[in-house]
């Protein structure tokens, strides 16, 4: 691993092989700001697979394999299996250190979505607002007529495509603009607040259909600054993070003004975000109001998710306040690269799966890792 961190580049950073290392050094290749964790001693000793090891699960091919075969050829780095609130099960590849926080891609936009919901139990933020009232400089732009409530459950149209494997379009500019590829002097970014607030509205009405845009996450953090009086790492440390008993330092990555990439920028431990997940599942505890985790389930529309462009993942589902609902009984949080969180309250089952997948995006795998995870929750 040693040669894949010296090689390891700006420009490199998110492709194999480089990306075993980088996933778990991010803040050695984009700068971060630090999400404080509880005071006292981070718990790394590890717990065995144990029983889960006799599993048999299905993997793309249809055959049926144990769950290292699975987690191995799913580029998994690691995983971890909480039930009732007590770790059971856990798993790592070689070239992973679980003590050092993980880079969760867009598993950030719901740990966003759980802090949205602590500040608006604290009567510091409201969903019914207009984004306006918080962000004024999105004047012009496709957020200008848009609510926050919008914001948070992807239905804003804007005219931005989500490609992560643009290199010289629009979504490579929103890279650079993050800080997470090499700008360019033929076309320099702008910073992300700047970038974002240039967004032209798209052919469809707000509120009509889920449109999956990384943007609009970076915006909502932007509007829990705002409404909150303070930066989104502090909010996230103070509110959420050591709150739920993280025992870990968490990062996000910012842009060069220090403005932190609520969409797609945390780093954290698998433990730590076990424990985020176990908030979920309990109903959000003495922290998040249990009305905003019951609204995860039931809050979402299912005709906008249906109307979208990720509505094959969960043919059932909606989305709500940037978690999954699966119309099976479970709540997810996913990020690109292989990131999982998977909520099963009727089997008191939390697991989080981080990984290095070479493709950001491989829907067959995706069906494949829910089969595997609804595989591991129920054998409890």
């Amino acid at each position: 691993m040693a040669s894949s961190g010296a090689a390891a580049t700006l420009a490199n950073w998110r492709t194999a092989p480089y990306c075993q290392w980088s996933f778990e050094n991010v803040g050695e290749i984009v700068p971060s700001q630090v999400i404080t964790a509880t005071v006292g001693d981070a718990d790394h000793d590890i717990v065995p697979i144990g029983a889960l090891a006799d599993l048999d699960v299905q993997g793309t091919d249809g055959t049926m394999q144990s769950p290292r075969t699975f987690l191995e050829a799913s580029e998994t780095d690691e995983l971890v299996v909480m039930r009732n609130g007590r770790i059971v099960a856990e798993w790592h590849a070689a070239h992973r250190n679980p003590a050092r926080p993980h880079i969760v891609f867009s598993m950030s936009k719901s740990l966003t979505g759980l802090l949205a919901g602590v500040l608006s139990g604290k009567g510091l933020l409201s969903f019914s607002k207009a984004i306006m009232d918080y962000v004024p400089e999105v004047q012009g732009s496709a957020y200008a007529d848009a609510t926050v409530q919008q914001l948070f459950d992807m239905e804003i149209s804007v005219d931005f495509v989500e490609d992560y494997l643009d290199t010289s379009g629009g979504f490579d500019r929103y890279r650079r603009a993050t800080g997470w590829n090499p700008d360019r002097p033929d076309d320099p970014a702008p910073d992300l607040r700047s970038f974002v607030c240039s967004i032209s509205k798209g052919a469809w009405q707000h509120g009509e259909r889920h449109a999956y845009r990384s943007p609009n996450t970076d915006l909502a953090g932007i509007v829990l600054e705002r409404a909150a009086g303070d930066r989104f790492a502090t909010l996230m440390s103070e509110h959420l993070w050591a709150p739920s008993g993280a025992r870990s330092d968490a990062m996000v990555t910012v842009d060069r003004l220090g403005t932190a990439r609520a969409a797609g920028g945390v780093s954290a431990t698998a433990r730590d975000l076990a424990r985020a997940g176990e908030l979920v599942r309990i109903g959000g505890g003495s922290i998040i109001p249990k009305s905003f985790i019951a609204d995860l389930w039931t809050g979402g529309s299912r005709e906008a998710w249906r109307n979208g462009d990720q509505a094959a993942l969960f043919p059932q589902g909606s989305y709500r306040n940037y978690w999954y609902e699966t119309g099976e009984g479970e709540l997810a949080a996913i990020g690109i690269h292989g990131q999982w969180i998977w909520v099963d309250p009727a089997n008191a089952t939390v697991i989080v799966k981080l990984s290095s997948q070479s493709l950001p995006v491989d829907a067959p795998l995706d069906q494949a890792i829910v089969r595997m995870l609804r595989t591991v929750a129920q054998a409890g």
